[in-house]
């Protein structure tokens, strides 16, 4: 979800500063006079002379009871979510590598996509599960924490689900990486499908 709301962000940011920066730009460089072609009356600056923001601008709202109460709650409100989105970036850290203990003294890296990959396509091949997501997270050189994503079908049990995944993805997961212990957080949720009708 956090990949969704970034890019939705970035998008939506580069759509509004592009618009901003084309509002400003066409009449800045005085296009309509040289190219001939007449701006639309809401246009908010119509040639290179017009400011950003005039003085009336700046102070129309300034007498009003509700403006500074309105300002300084839409710059709450934006910072608020401003925090939250850095605490989710700084919270939710992939784990790019992982040491694996080669046994000759010098170690290997294990990508940390790559053991994602593999448990998810184990976690995939079992019967009952109908998609899989896995997400690695912590540092190279501590213990790394997997967070599973399972979707099930309706006919299987979760519990045994779960139970085989653990006794046999992770546990598989753990010992290919040479890891001493991978905790998990999996999470269960069955695949949505229609009502069937019967006659």
């Amino acid at each position: 979800m956090l990949r969704t709301v970034n890019r939705v962000l970035l998008g939506l940011a580069g759509l509004g500063l592009l618009a901003l920066g084309g509002a400003v730009l066409v009449p800045a460089l005085d296009l309509p006079r040289r190219w001939g072609f007449a701006l639309p009356g809401w246009w908010p600056f119509t040639g290179p002379d017009d400011v950003v923001l005039s003085e009336a601008g700046r102070t129309r709202w300034r007498d009003e009871g509700w403006w500074w109460p309105v300002v300084f709650a839409v710059l709450g409100v934006l910072l608020a979510l401003m925090l939250w989105w850095l605490l989710a970036q700084l919270r939710r850290r992939r784990l790019g590598e992982v040491l694996v203990d080669s046994g000759d003294g010098e170690g290997a890296v294990l990508r940390g996509r790559a053991l994602e990959g593999v448990l998810a396509a184990q976690a995939r091949s079992m019967d009952g599960v109908a998609g899989a997501d896995v997400l690695l997270s912590g540092r190279r050189r501590t213990q790394p924490r997997a967070r599973v994503g399972l979707v099930l079908e309706p006919h299987a049990g979760p519990a045994e689900t779960l139970a085989r995944f653990t006794d046999e993805g992770l546990a598989h997961a753990r010992r290919s990486a040479g890891l001493d212990r991978l905790p998990a957080e999996v999470r269960i949720r069955e695949v949505r499908h229609g009502a069937e009708r019967v006659t």
